[in-house]
């Protein structure tokens, strides 16, 4: 009796240690499950993300189309994500377009008949109005917020300021692609100015930037292989013309430089 009383804390220290030993290699072996689960979890979400690096986006984009055009109201009228006020909208400028063009309105005289529409209507009303309910009636007072006018104004002035900068970096001769495709561009706004007048080029960019953003957020997964094909031929053409033509002609800079030395 005495034998066993004196080896039993003994053996219930060994226990213990056993015990300690296999806990510790049971949570080890789930912490390297765990961080192989982990590692599997980063490999599957890495994954997708380097094959969507790889995928061709059409001017270089990252976002959807619809937060690229600002993701506000505007940008839910050009995508027609509220169809009532893009089916608005484009009645009205078609509305405008037809005025002016077809029926041939000018500017001024279409001001002045819709004021005295207008002014007719009003003075009509109000004096029916008196003569019924013995009171004028009340007109709203109409005034024009000013925020709203600075912060057009204001953004209006960040962009001429940025394309006045990239006409003077240009004029400067620092840059010849973007030169030539200066010229291109208003080459082509030229030749089309020729055949239309003002209105009918500003009425036909104004209902493409209402449908060509929809077309292309339903059908990218097609015209995006279409553009990366078109991108690298014109890539391989630009070479061959910067090689014989773009790489013989002497830069400003270069000009500068030998007059230096």
């Amino acid at each position: 009796m005495a034998e066993e009383h004196s080896e039993s804390p003994i053996e219930s220290v060994m226990d213990k240690i056993s015990e300690k030993i296999h806990s510790h290699d049971s949570s080890s072996s789930s912490s390297s499950d765990s961080d192989s689960d982990s590692e599997k979890k980063k490999k599957a979400t890495e994954s997708p993300s380097s094959v969507k690096e790889k995928i061709f986006r059409l001017f270089g984009r990252e976002r959807p189309v619809h937060h690229v055009l600002g993701g506000g109201k505007a940008a839910d009228v050009m995508l027609w994500r509220n169809k009532k006020s893009t089916g608005i909208i484009l009645g009205g400028a078609t509305l405008i377009w037809v005025l002016f063009e077809l029926v041939e309105y000018h500017l001024l005289t279409l001001v002045c008949h819709t004021l005295i529409l207008s002014l007719a209507l009003l003075f009509l009303w109000s004096n029916a109005h008196t003569f019924i309910h013995k009171s004028p009636p009340k007109i709203p007072e109409i005034h024009l917020p000013e925020e709203p006018v600075l912060q057009a104004a204001a953004g209006l002035a960040v962009e001429i300021n940025q394309v006045l900068a990239l006409l003077r970096n240009i004029a400067l001769g620092k840059d010849l692609k973007k030169f030539l495709m200066v010229i291109a561009g208003l080459w082509l706004m030229s030749i089309l100015g020729s055949g239309c007048n003002f209105l009918t080029l500003f009425y036909t960019a104004f209902v493409l930037l209402h449908t060509v953003p929809l077309i292309y957020e339903k059908y990218e997964h097609k015209i995006d292989p279409l553009a990366e094909k078109a991108t690298i031929e014109i890539k391989k053409q630009y070479a061959v013309f910067d090689a014989k033509v773009l790489s013989k002609i002497p830069t400003t800079a270069a000009a500068l430089k030998a007059k230096k030395f």
